[in-house]
C-alpha cells in the first residue's frame, strides 16, 4: 500500500474540480486531484456552453482565459419567441454593459487539463474504489483508492467534492447530516450538436410554443447546440435528424425556421431535467462544490456558472486558512455558496416554468404563459430582472 499527503484533496477533474486546482495552485497550496475516469472520458462529455462575466474573469484568474478570450463569442442580448415572433432582450443595455460569452464546457476542461499538463501538477486519473474517511472527526481526514491495481492512502488536511452528483462524495456524507431539496420536472430535452453555423450568432434564442419549448445555442460560428423539449418516455433512437429539425422548426418564429442550415447530428442525447440542492456543503473538513451539492435545469445556463462561483469562494477559504491562518471563510463557506445557489435555483425554475409545455398547460396554462412573456417582453423592470439573473449576479449580491 502506498501512502502519500497533501494539504487539499480534490475528488472530481471536471470543470470545478479542475479550476480549484488551477486556483490553490496560483496560491501555492499543494493539493492532488483524483477522477474515476479517463481523460477523453471526462472530455466526451457535451455540456453547458454560455459563461457569465464572473466565471470568464475567474479562467482568467486562473491562467486558462487565453481560450475563451480567443475562441469565445460574446452575446449582448438573448432571443424569446413566443406567438411565432422573435422578441430581442437587451441584456447588455439593462444590465450596464455586462455579457455573457459562448465557449462550451468541454473547450473550458481541455483549456484547465492542457494548463495542468503542462505545469505537471498531480492528477490521478481511473481511480477506482475512492472512499472518504476521518473528514468529520478531530483526525485529519484520508482518501483511499485503487490505481492499476495498487491501494494508496491520501492523507489531507480538507477533501472537496467536486465529483458531480453521482460521485462519491456527497454519498459519503451520512443521511442523518444533510438534507436534499429536489423538483423533477415532468418532461426531458434532447439535444443534438451539428457542425452547422448557428441561426444566431449574437443571442441564445428560448422558443415556447404549442409544441413544447426549443432552445437554439453555439458551441462556435460553425458548431450549434439545439434542444427541444420532448417526454421523458423518448428514446434517441426515436429521432431521426429530419424528425429534429422539423420538429424544432415548427416551434420557432416562420424567419429563423427558413434560415435555419440543417446537417448530420455528431451528438444526440435525451437529458432529464430536475432541480436540486443539497444542505450544508461543509461536513467538517469534507466541502462540496458544483453538481455534488446542486443541479439546476439547464435553462438559464447556470450549472457551469454556479460550480464556478463555488470554486471562486471555496478557493478562497482554503487560501485564507492555510495563507493567513483564519478560519472564518471556510465556516462561512456553505452559507454563502447556498445564498447564490437557491437564487440562481429560482431563476432557473422560473424560466423553465415560463418557457416548457407541462401535462397540464394546454389551453389555460398556454395562455397565461404567453401572457407573461407579453408583459415581460413590454416591461424595461420585468426585462432588466430577466438580464439581471441572466448574466448573474455579484458575487457579493446581497452578502
Amino acid at each position: 500500500m502506498s501512502h502519500s499527503s497533501t494539504q487539499v484533496a480534490i475528488i472530481g477533474a471536471g470543470p470545478s474540480g479542475l479550476l480549484l486546482g488551477a486556483l490553490l495552485h496560483k496560491a501555492g497550496i499543494d493539493h492532488v486531484i483524483l477522477e474515476r475516469q479517463s481523460p477523453s472520458y471526462v472530455l466526451g462529455r457535451i455540456r453547458a456552453g454560455i459563461l457569465e462575466q464572473g466565471t470568464v474573469d475567474l479562467l482568467h484568474e486562473a491562467g486558462v482565459g487565453a481560450g475563451v478570450s480567443e475562441g469565445g463569442t460574446v452575446h449582448h442580448s438573448i432571443e424569446l419567441v413566443f406567438k411565432n415572433t422573435r422578441h430581442p432582450i437587451e441584456v447588455t443595455q439593462l444590465t450596464g454593459g455586462k455579457v455573457v460569452t459562448a465557449y462550451g464546457q468541454t473547450d473550458v476542461t481541455k483549456d484547465l487539463m492542457e494548463q495542468r499538463e503542462r505545469l505537471d501538477l498531480s492528477t490521478v486519473y481511473q481511480a477506482s474504489e475512492v472512499s472518504l474517511q476521518d473528514f468529520d472527526g478531530s483526525s485529519p481526514p484520508k482518501v483511499r483508492y485503487v490505481k492499476d491495481g495498487v491501494s494508496h492512502v491520501l492523507n489531507c488536511e480538507f477533501i472537496a467534492g467536486c465529483d458531480g452528483f453521482h460521485g462519491v462524495a456527497r454519498a459519503s456524507v451520512p443521511k442523518s447530516a444533510i438534507t436534499e431539496y429536489e423538483k423533477v420536472y415532468p418532461f426531458g430535452w434532447l439535444g443534438v450538436l451539428a457542425d452547422v453555423p448557428p441561426v444566431s450568432t449574437h443571442a441564445i434564442v428560448y422558443a415556447n410554443s404549442e409544441h413544447g419549448f426549443a432552445l437554439c445555442s453555439m458551441r462556435s460560428l460553425t458548431r450549434s447546440r439545439y434542444y427541444v423539449q420532448c417526454p421523458l418516455s423518448d428514446k434517441v433512437e426515436d429521432w431521426s435528424d429530419q424528425r429534429f429539425w422539423d420538429e424544432i422548426r415548427k416551434r420557432l418564429d416562420p424567419e429563423m425556421a427558413e434560415r435555419m442550415v440543417t446537417g448530420a447530428s455528431i451528438e444526440k442525447s435525451i437529458a432529464p431535467l430536475r432541480s436540486f440542492v443539497a444542505e450544508p456543503m461543509r461536513f467538517g473538513r469534507l466541502f462540496l462544490a458544483g453538481d455534488a451539492a446542486h443541479i439546476v435545469p439547464p435553462t438559464g445556463a447556470k450549472g457551469l456558472n454556479l460550480a464556478a462561483s463555488d470554486v471562486k469562494y471555496l478557493s478562497s477559504a482554503f487560501i485564507e486558512f492555510f495563507k493567513d491562518k483564519s478560519a472564518a471563510g471556510i465556516d462561512h463557506y456553505s452559507q454563502r455558496a447556498l445564498a447564490r445557489i437557491w437564487r440562481a435555483e429560482r431563476f432557473s425554475w422560473w424560466l423553465t416554468s415560463l418557457m416548457h409545455r407541462f401535462p397540464d398547460s394546454a389551453g389555460f396554462g398556454q395562455k397565461m404563459q404567453e401572457a407573461e412573456l407579453d408583459y415581460l417582453v413590454n416591461s424595461q423592470a420585468l426585462s432588466a430582472s430577466l438580464a439581471e439573473n441572466y448574466v448573474g449576479l455579484p458575487l457579493d449580491f446581497g452578502l
